[in-house]
């Protein structure tokens, strides 16, 4: 079985790599992601894996591929399916081609090698509009 960090490296690289598909498979099926500061019409909440495989391969309206995933500091907490992550998102808009890099602090809790929950308090301030 894949511990948490396993499940979290995994998810990076399926990222970068643009494996949308893969991303969604390491969800449990009753899966959330939650993104309390939801901007430029993102959903707040995608409750189970296929509505988290949906949104995830639906990119026609989102013209920015994730670069990397930078990791500033990994907080394992006393429960072990618990992880916090204060992040950077290296980010490209793909119409502008401008870089630009959006801090953020992830929650997960990955239970038996699934994400059951992603919670993502991204930097909002720092993402330029994503429909132009």
């Amino acid at each position: 079985m894949r511990s948490p960090l396993d499940v979290l490296e995994l998810r990076r690289q399926y990222l970068v790599a643009r494996d949308f598909e893969s991303f969604a498979g390491l969800f449990a099926v009753d899966g959330v992601i939650e993104l309390p500061f939801a901007v430029d019409g993102l959903p707040a909440r995608l409750e189970g894996r296929d509505a988290i495989r949906e949104f995830s391969l639906d990119t026609s309206d989102r013209p920015v591929e994730i670069i990397d995933l930078r990791v500033v500091q990994l907080h394992q907490t006393t429960d072990p399916d618990v992880v916090i992550i204060e992040l950077v998102t290296e980010i490209r808009h793909t119409t502008t081609g401008a870089p630009f890099e959006a801090p953020c602090i992830q929650v997960f809790h990955i239970h038996n090698g699934e994400i059951k929950l992603f919670r993502d308090y991204i930097g909002a301030t720092t993402i330029p509009n994503l429909t132009t």
